[in-house]
């Protein structure tokens, strides 16, 4: 497996490879970190490793609106994160890599960063003005079945995508191209299916495409099942899912 340190900025949601991330950084922590990024020679990727905080930890303040002015100041690159930040996080990130980090007059950084390649955290480190891990990319085995698998994935999220459409009272366009390859169908849905982090984390880190397609599967014909008996529920109610830098 490769290893390398990277950069590491906790979230409170998940990042998916293929998903595009923008951010909207203030905090002093992760402001020293897109400029060493901004620092590095242009023609090397800027990559940090993006992780989900664990339920019941303080969620780092960066988000894509404007700053909470009543947020408590800055305390260090582990503020909020315990004496032991690993332990904060899940096990399991993924690698963004910045396209663009435009600074603004005030300090602060807008990025926006595309997931690449799943990684695991082996250590975290809190000794610089922000928080830096150990990370070792993770392989994407296809597994068996994942063709089929992602055939069937594709129609229950159809079904899934017309139901939220008809709770919205509004139509669903048709005309976009969804992918076939398997892993990248497995990124999609998982990225686009309004689940809660915890689900959304357990189909980042599966072992395989094969299981998690077969996770989703199960998770959208659930999901559209509670939509097809809750038809008036209002369109925000079925849509709305925690504010994030996702």
């Amino acid at each position: 497996m490769t290893t390398a340190r990277l950069p590491l900025f906790p979230l409170n949601s998940v990042l998916f490879p293929g998903l595009v991330l923008p951010l909207n950084v203030f905090e002093e922590r992760y402001r020293a970190m897109m400029r060493e990024l901004l620092g590095t020679d242009g023609s090397q990727p800027r990559r940090f490793a993006v992780v989900a905080i664990r339920d019941g930890h303080e969620v780092a303040p960066t988000a894509p609106g404007l700053p909470d002015q009543t947020a408590l100041p800055e305390r260090g690159p582990a503020a909020g994160f315990g004496p032991d930040p690993a332990g904060a996080f899940h096990r399991v990130g993924c690698i963004a890599d910045a396209a663009t980090i435009r600074e603004r007059p005030d300090g602060g950084f807008e990025v926006l960063a595309t997931g690449t390649k799943r990684v695991r955290i082996l250590s975290v480190d809190a000794g610089g003005p922000f928080l830096t891990a150990e990370v070792e990319e993770l392989e994407e085995p296809q597994g068996e079945g994942a063709e089929v698998l992602a055939e069937g994935v594709l129609r229950a999220f159809r079904a899934y995508q017309e139901r939220l459409a008809g709770a919205r009272e509004r139509s669903l366009s048709t005309g976009a191209e969804l992918p076939d390859e398997p892993s990248v169908v497995s990124y999609l849905v998982a990225a686009a299916a309004v689940l809660d982090t915890p689900a959304k984390q357990r189909l980042l880190q599966a072992p395989d495409t094969a299981v998690r397609l077969r996770e989703e599967l199960r998770l959208l014909r659930a999901e559209t099942a509670v939509l097809r008996h809750l038809p008036s529920l209002p369109a925000v109610e079925l849509t709305r899912t925690p504010t994030s830098p996702n």
